[in-house]
């Protein structure tokens, strides 16, 4: 029997050839999607029908979708974030689900702390006035003069923390799980509320998943308890913002500014107002970017997609 796998992960098509002994070897058919950043429902109903697999990326499997793929066992997510699966649906038409977590948590830590120092040091804007020919020296701030806040003690979380307690800045989390004492105790890190987050960091770092709970977490309300010289970063998920809060704060100054490398709509549009401030840094999700992390991944993904076909075989 031969196994028919639809791969629309972006990343993972590229090289997709690289992998063709082991389908062969393992009886899949690889069917490689047209694909730029994701695939919508109307995207995927034409092409689902008689799919026993997916490799996905942020694809939106609603339930339509999966009604309209009677054979479909198993999506692969490459990658960790499964917000755009209709996990529910999945599980009542005994679809599994699989992901590779902790895929990208030291790339993500390496960006977040690139736009933290980009904006302590004032890297950016030095350099695009010197190329000006301006010779103005922008007062800056030192990460030991700073308190980073993390939304997400997960792991990506932990791997900002473990940065920037190394810079010797002072280090508050939340957490909606529990978190053991002794990772606290090694990060060296407060556990605080999310109000207390807001109101005492320079800058606070969003690390959480997105589900019900995370859904627009950084509102209007909560922009309003950060401190107007405080930067907001987000390098999760795009909806645990409320872009139009955050465009309506940082036009105001109720905060200094942003470092965004998700959106609640990717691509970015082309008219959104982020792209003319100059005191945010923006980046088309892609702070996973890390050629060893991404083979890690793609090994990870199509090795669950073998195993989760056989058991339902």
């Amino acid at each position: 029997m031969t196994w028919k796998v639809l791969v629309t992960a972006p990343y993972i098509l590229p090289v997709l050839d690289d992998f063709a002994d082991f389908f062969t070897k393992n009886d899949i058919e690889a069917i490689a999607a047209d694909v730029d950043e994701r695939m919508e429902e109307e995207d995927l109903l034409p092409l689902i029908g008689d799919i026993d697999g997916v490799i996905c990326g942020d694809d939106r499997f609603t339930d339509k979708v999966m009604d309209a793929a009677p054979k479909l066992k198993v999506l692969a997510k490459w990658g960790t974030g499964i917000d755009s699966l209709n996990k529910e649906g999945a599980d009542k038409r005994g679809i599994t689900i699989c992901r590779t977590p902790n895929a990208f948590s030291e790339p993500v830590a390496d960006s977040t702390m690139g736009y933290i120092l980009s904006f302590a040091r004032r890297l950016p804007w030095m350099d695009a006035q010197m190329k000006q020919g301006i010779w103005d020296k922008i007062p800056g701030r030192a990460l030991n003069e700073s308190t980073i806040g993390v939304i997400g003690v997960g792991d990506c979380g932990s791997a900002v923390l473990r940065r920037a307690g190394g810079f010797g800045a002072t280090l508050l989390g939340t957490e909606i799980r529990d978190i053991g004492a002794d990772h606290i105790k090694a990060l060296r890190l407060t556990m605080v509320s999310l109000d207390e987050l807001l109101q005492r960091s320079d800058f606070v770092t969003v690390h959480c998943d997105l589900n019900p709970t995370s859904d627009h977490l950084i509102s209007t309300d909560a922009l309003k308890k950060m401190k107007n010289t405080a930067v907001l970063l987000n390098l999760a998920r795009g909806p645990v913002v409320d872009e139009r809060a955050l465009i309506h704060a940082l036009q105001t100054d109720e905060i200094a500014g942003a470092a965004l490398d998700v959106f609640e709509h990717e691509p970015l549009p082309a008219d959104s107002p982020l792209k003319a401030m100059d005191n945010v840094m923006l980046a088309p999700h892609n702070c996973n970017s890390s050629p060893r992390a991404w083979e890690a991944v793609h090994w990870s993904t199509v090795n669950q997609l073998l195993a989760a076909l056989k058991a339902a075989s």
